[in-house]
């Protein structure tokens, strides 16, 4: 099959819609339940390809979770922690790594995977199925799925659950074509591999980079690759904990990043953690209530008639000061950027989120005044030499 014909475009008003190879080759994915739309194919494309170059960079199963076209979260198939495991709602027991993978990249961003589109670099296990079952989401996409997983997936949505299937073997052709406002652009795929070799420029006067910091830089770099540019990603431990995508001013996609980075932390509280949710609510509403009670909104959340519908009795408020102490606890955070950061105040927002470690394209003409800024804090900064855009 060479085409596939779609409910609509982007829009209810954009008809007709279609997925086709102009080639006239066979499309190289299969829909195996529900009917995909056109932001969906979009979502399931891009997030492919990141998670299989995650798993050719590090060797690791990967995951991703999609949201209009860039990621909410990825992450490499580590094992997860006690208090991961509680924060992501993970289920007890030995959990496969590719499931470990998608549950993390999901727990990066809880808010913002609600109503995600999962991506897998390894066949679809029942665990992932599993977890996938009991969450928001519109769809997914992997070189395969086990029986177990599919019959899984397939009951999900009142069975109306979007799975595809992708040939893992795919390459596109070297040029590739798009048309805005009836105009084609042309350029060659974006085929670059991103390496650990890339990071060997390092321009701070400390040089000390770990194997696990490497990784991170790699897997930043990746995410970024495939995240609507201007870009930033935090990363610690195999994982995204903040992405800010799509701004146009880079310190605003750097504080955007760092916010969420602060947030998956927080939820680490022990407050947090002890939250008294009354019985049966679901993820969706607790995930709402935690951010609210982590935010300036609080507030609202604790007044008289509110906390009565989300927790058994009524929480103590997280002060400004508790905030403050916790957040200075989040250490060894790694941060990338699709462009050269342009002024050392990118570098001293990344400090506060407790970062230590930066990748980045460098080339700016302040480089000498954003390297001595990361020399301030003690950071390791490697210059790439390459630019990441992704439109």
């Amino acid at each position: 099959m060479n085409e596939l014909a779609l409910k609509y475009g982007c829009n209810p008003n954009q008809k007709p819609a279609r997925l086709l190879m102009e080639d006239g080759g066979e499309l190289p994915l299969e829909v195996l339940n529900g009917r995909p739309g056109y932001i969906n194919f979009m979502d399931a494309l891009n997030s492919w390809q990141l998670v299989r170059a995650l798993k050719i960079a590090t060797g690791l199963p990967a995951a991703a979770s999609f949201k209009h076209v860039s990621p909410a979260g990825a992450a490499l198939g580590l094992p997860l922690s006690e208090v991961e495991r509680q924060i992501y709602f993970a289920p007890e027991g030995d959990l496969s790594p590719i499931a470990c993978a998608y549950i993390r990249a999901r727990g990066a961003d809880r808010l913002s995977s609600f109503g995600d589109w999962a991506a897998l670099s390894d066949v679809c296990d029942g665990d992932t199925a599993r977890f996938l079952a009991e969450e928001v989401s519109d769809g997914i996409i992997a070189p395969g799925y086990t029986e177990e997983a599919l019959t899984i997936l397939r009951a999900k949505r009142k069975g109306g659950y979007n799975v595809i299937a992708i040939d893992p073997d795919y390459t596109p052709d070297p040029v590739e074509r798009r048309k805005v406002f009836g105009i084609t652009f042309e350029q060659h795929y974006n085929d670059l591999a991103i390496t650990p070799e890339m990071l060997d420029n390092i321009v701070t006067a400390n040089k000390e980079l770990p194997p696990e910091a490497k990784r991170d830089m790699v897997l930043a770099l990746i995410t970024l690759k495939y995240t609507q540019s201007n870009s930033v990603c935090y990363v610690k431990n195999g994982q995204t904990i903040g992405v800010g995508a799509g701004q146009q001013s880079r310190i605003h996609c750097t504080r955007l990043a760092g916010n969420k980075a602060d947030i998956w932390w927080l939820r680490q509280h022990p407050k947090v953690l002890a939250l008294p949710f009354v019985e049966g609510i679901r993820r969706p509403a607790r995930d709402n209530a935690i951010d609210l009670y982590i935010s300036d909104e609080c507030d609202d959340l604790l007044r008289d008639g509110a906390w009565e519908d989300v927790f058994t009795s009524k929480p103590q408020k997280l002060t400004k000061e508790e905030k403050e102490f916790w957040l200075g606890e989040l250490n060894h955070v790694t941060v990338g950027s699709d462009a050269f950061f342009p002024f050392g105040d990118n570098v001293e927002r990344a400090a506060k989120s407790g970062v230590a470690y930066i990748a980045q394209p460098g080339g700016s003409i302040r480089d000498d005044q954003v390297i001595e800024t990361a020399d301030k804090y003690n950071m390791v900064m490697s210059f790439t030499g390459v630019r990441l855009f992704h439109h």
